[in-house]
């Protein structure tokens, strides 16, 4: 996800007096749009939609790392043993 400086960068007061517009282009354009006051970003703004992506994304990377670390440390099963626990023989 590529922020495009000539259109995701937006005052503070142009979010105040024109919201919906804002709100649209984060929507469509399905990049992030980062909020400026005096020059300094102040807020990053994203469709619900981008976010919940954003968020199942991390969730999952954290798994697979979590994962790798277990196979690292030797706590891993073989697939007989995990129906075995499992009752599925």
């Amino acid at each position: 996800m590529l922020v495009k400086f000539s259109q995701d960068i937006i005052p503070l007061t142009d979010l105040k007096t024109n919201p919906g517009r804002v709100v649209k282009h984060a929507a469509e354009s399905r990049r992030p749009v980062l909020v400026t006051s005096r020059g300094r970003g102040v807020a990053v703004m994203q469709s619900v939609t981008e976010f919940e992506a954003a968020e199942d994304e991390r969730a999952f990377m954290r798994a697979v790392i979590a994962g790798l670390s277990d196979i690292e440390e030797g706590r891993e099963f073989s697939l007989a043993e995990v129906k075995s626990r499992l009752g599925l023989e």
